[in-house]
């Protein structure tokens, strides 16, 4: 069965931000990155798991799937998703801790400078609330939104790969989250495509093709081969798409979920990200034709200012002009239940300065 939460790519051109207001998709795109990297950065500095994490920045983009970034702002809806996702994933902050390190983020002070009966954390904490009512009736009190990174997981442990590989796979999924895929494509789609592009990454421009590793077929396969008593090696670099035997239409959206990712990584400004440089020089799936939806941001029409709801004076210290990439929360597979904790804290310490939103 269809999932509500699940779109064409073509939606992209009818959300209510692009179809109700001056916000072109390259613009919303944008803001939607920069709004989930705020996102991220509350939940880090809040101490949340990521799952929890993850959780509110698929509400995110659902949230925006139904109402216009021109009527809510992105860091308003950020705070409601981390608050909303602190009691259904039973990881409980109070709203006024989160109220407080929103209005840190907001204004680039020590969340010890903020105190936490100020006007501001008072304001903060009823826009929290107003904003969590409209979210819950856009979410349909439908909270359940799984992860690729528990596909992720069944697939490190079905097949032994490089950690390297790994480790960029987990960070693609990661960074998947600053792009709309959640709502585009299940978790297993988006996992194949983050698997298939690390190790495209990892295996170096002369390896196989993005195209070959998600072929339907093996490109030798119609080749006549001598008898051989030797069972066949299998190939390594097709793992992903022969373990989940996808069919001709999964592959297709396999190929499009790439596509979208190098998309969103050829805006990237490599000099503050030299990790995504080798995934800059990928040619995308040939496969999968259509307009770009990505800009640099110095071509991105900028919208006129948005509905705040909080006062102008605290608008203007909001997330600064920068661009579509920002830090990356825990990039290690969370395959030691032993150490869970670890896993969690991880965030704070692997934060790269990618944008700078705080």
């Amino acid at each position: 069965m269809q999932s509500q939460w699940l779109f064409p790519i073509s939606a992209l051109q009818l959300t209510p931000s692009v179809l109700t207001s001056s916000y072109t998709v390259a613009k919303e795109l944008y803001d939607r990155s920069r709004g989930v990297e705020f996102l991220f950065r509350l939940g880090s500095s809040l101490g949340l798991p990521t799952s929890a994490t993850f959780t509110a920045a698929t509400w995110f983009h659902r949230f925006f799937m139904r109402h216009s970034m021109q009527d809510y702002h992105r860091q308003d809806v950020a705070a409601s998703c981390i608050f909303l996702a602190t009691k259904t994933e039973e990881c409980g902050r109070k709203l006024r801790d989160v109220a407080r390190v929103c209005q840190a983020k907001i204004t680039g002070k020590d969340v010890s400078l903020i105190h936490s009966e100020s006007p501001e954390v008072n304001q903060l904490q009823n826009v929290i609330l107003l904003t969590e009512e409209v979210l819950l009736e856009a979410l349909c009190f439908d909270f359940v939104a799984p992860s690729p990174h528990a596909e992720l997981i069944d697939l490190f442990d079905a097949y032994q790969e490089d950690s390297r590989v790994q480790d960029y796979a987990w960070s693609i999924a990661h960074d998947s989250y600053r792009t709309p895929l959640c709502v585009l494509f299940p978790p297993r789609i988006i996992a194949s495509a983050c698997y298939v592009l690390a190790q495209r990454a990892v295996d170096g421009p002369h390896s196989a093709s993005l195209d070959a590793r998600i072929s339907a077929s093996p490109p030798s396969a119609s080749l006549p081969t001598p008898p051989s008593h030797k069972p066949a090696s299998p190939d390594a670099s097709r793992f992903a798409v022969e373990y989940y035997r996808f069919a001709e239409e999964d592959i297709a959206k396999v190929s499009d979920a790439l596509s979208l990712l190098l998309e969103y990584y050829s805006v990237q400004d490599t000099q503050n990200a030299p990790h995504v440089l080798p995934l800059t020089m990928i040619s995308p799936p040939t496969s999968s034709p259509r307009p770009k939806l990505y800009e640099p941001f110095s071509q991105v029409p900028q919208a006129p200012s948005q509905l705040a709801s909080v006062p102008a004076t605290g608008t203007s210290n909001r997330t600064p002009i920068s661009s579509y990439g920002g830090s990356t929360p825990a990039k290690t597979p969370l395959h030691s239940a032993e150490q869970p904790e670890k896993a969690v804290r991880e965030p704070t310490k692997k934060a790269t300065s990618r944008l700078d939103l705080s």
